[in-house]
């Protein structure tokens, strides 16, 4: 099947390269000339493990391409993927701007059926939005579906090839059979292809992320109180995950969640509420405690230096949002770094993938090491925000020997309390 994917972001690089695996011919569009040329010469623009391999692999065999001209990308498509930014207003309306004009420049360019389909997740009524748009200068048939995307950043490659589910929301019968036939070789194994209408679709990315930030939110919530009561959160977590009502993932307490999704699309569904005069009363108390939580560290931090941290000097494990992914978009720990510079502390960083991003951010007002080990120098603590694995197993002994106070902060409950104390740390976490 040939396809189009405009937008090479995250959702449209993954989409793109994984349906030029499954053997169908894929031309991705992008206005950034400069992209287009890096990722034609095969450099992956963003870290997803095993992204950049496909890449490779469907350049040299020949079935993706990547261009900056709309009119050679969807040459001969049959579907045409719509995988366009829909950054967050000052309100926290999704902004449709980019895909809206997307969907005006198509409808003249069509010139036999296509299926568009859009994979940027959207508020309610997009569909029906990009159809009306398409339609002013359309002299075609057409259809338009909504099929959302449930990619984990640091997953989203296995997550694409072996999902848990599809949604496609159509009313098109023509419409249907194309999207069935396109994901047929993914839900080989049984998983479901779920048909609904389009509002339902749009409704379902929305509501899943916002579930999660919930669930994410609701345990940061028990972790804050066991600190007060004197439990202990991994206990209550195990004995909450075994319930499989309740399920264990999504149960560990931390910083509060960031990344490109949960922050914007919690956001977006609290506006489409308003607008439709309905008030998400949970959502409201997601976005007040998830921003406290984000420097649910800094009191700790605080109190242990005698609230005063004029000088000093503090390392950041972690910059990313999660492990595994350089996204630092909503990343607690630039709230967390930005309120120790406000309070006079001196910060060295190293992340395994991030710095480069946060570099662009904070630029010389944080200082940056080549390791773990490197950013301990003459430390006066050490600050854990994202749990990639390769600080879970530290050579305390080095560790010991490069800081100057030996005390750590860690954010993300990576070590066990009583070993690390063992080691010569004194050593404070989230909820235990």
């Amino acid at each position: 099947m040939r396809i189009a994917v405009i937008g090479t972001g995250y959702v449209g690089l993954v989409t793109g390269t994984c349906l030029a695996e499954t053997g169908n011919t894929v031309t991705c569009v992008d206005i950034d000339e400069a992209k287009i040329t890096t990722l034609k010469q095969g450099i992956t623009p963003i870290y997803e493990p095993n992204l950049s391999v496909l890449i490779e692999r469907n350049l040299t065999e020949g079935r993706l391409h990547f261009t900056s001209s709309l009119v050679d990308g969807i040459a001969g498509a049959a579907l045409i993927f719509l995988a366009l930014p829909t950054p967050p207003g000052a309100d926290g309306q999704a902004d449709l701007t980019y895909i809206l004009n997307v969907a005006d420049e198509l409808g003249p360019l069509l010139s036999e059926y296509v299926v568009i389909v859009d994979k940027s997740t959207v508020p309610v009524g997009t569909a029906e939005l990009v159809k009306e748009h398409v339609a002013k200068h359309a002299r075609v048939d057409f259809s338009v579906v909504s099929n959302p995307e449930f990619l984990r950043e640091g997953f989203a490659v296995t997550d694409f090839m072996k999902p848990d589910r599809i949604v496609i929301g159509a009313s098109d019968e023509r419409a249907i059979k194309v999207m069935e036939s396109l994901y047929k070789p993914f839900v080989r194994q049984g998983n479901p292809i779920l048909v609904m209408d389009e509002k339902s679709a749009e409704l379902t990315k929305y509501a899943s992320n916002a579930f999660l930030a919930t669930k994410i939110t609701f345990m940061n919530e028990i972790a804050n109180f066991c600190e007060r009561v004197g439990a202990n959160v991994d206990a209550v977590r195990l004995g909450m995950g075994s319930d499989e009502r309740i399920g264990k993932r999504f149960l560990f307490p931390g910083m509060g969640y960031g990344g490109s999704c949960f922050p914007k699309d919690v956001q977006a569904l609290h506006h489409s509420g308003a607008m439709e005069g309905f008030q998400f009363q949970l959502l409201d108390a997601v976005m007040r405690v998830n921003d406290k939580q984000k420097t649910i560290l800094l009191p700790k931090i605080k109190t242990y230096f005698h609230q005063d941290l004029t000088n000093k000097k503090l390392a950041i494990w972690g910059l990313s949002f999660k492990p595994d992914t350089d996204d630092i978009r909503e990343a607690p720990a630039l709230y967390l770094i930005q309120a120790l510079l406000d309070a006079g502390a001196s910060v060295t960083v190293y992340d395994p993938e991030a710095m480069d991003n946060v570099a662009t951010q904070f630029g010389d007002r944080v200082h940056y090491a080549l390791n773990p080990y490197q950013a301990l120098e003459t430390m006066d603590g050490l600050i854990i925000c994202t749990e990639w694995s390769v600080f879970r197993s530290p050579d305390f002994a080095v560790m010991r020997k490069n800081m100057k106070q030996h005390v750590i902060f860690d954010g993300r409950n990576i070590f066990e309390p009583e070993e690390v104390r063992a080691e010569g740390f004194d050593y404070f976490s989230i909820g235990r």
